[in-house]
């Protein structure tokens, strides 16, 4: 095995860092949508908004796991960097081990958001049909 050096847990930071901007975006629009949908709620109860506000929750939830898991890896990340500099090379290898199988989690956490996201525009969709 290579020798791990700065430069890999550096280049997952920065993508790690990307990914935490996109999920971060995607909070605040759903945090839009939570109070669009509560004074629409409000105004006129409705099935398909009472659906909506289940599916947004569940979504919320997932982003919130998603989000702890990229920043985890991203401390994790940190974590091997330090313990290259300090000279822990083995343990170093096993701590960015653990970073990328978080990132990997928090990718496919992403995933599972966007498939229940989809079933959120065909709950909209439908309603406009009737």
């Amino acid at each position: 095995m290579n020798e791990l050096t700065l430069a890999t847990p550096a280049l997952l930071f920065s993508a790690v860092s990307l990914i935490m901007l996109a999920y971060t975006n995607r909070f605040l629009s759903y945090a839009q949508l939570v109070r669009t949908l509560k004074d629409q709620y409000i105004r006129q109860h409705s099935e398909v908004t009472a659906a909506q506000i289940e599916n947004l929750r569940r979504r919320l939830y997932l982003t919130r796991s998603m989000q702890v898991l990229g920043i985890s890896s991203l401390l994790l990340c940190v974590v091997t960097m330090f313990l290259i500099y300090v000279g822990f090379q083995l343990l170093s290898v096993y701590v960015f081990g653990i970073a990328l199988l978080l990132l990997i989690a928090s990718l496919g956490v992403s995933v599972w958001e966007i498939h229940i996201s989809v079933k959120a525009l065909e709950i909209h969709l439908k309603d406009m049909e009737k």
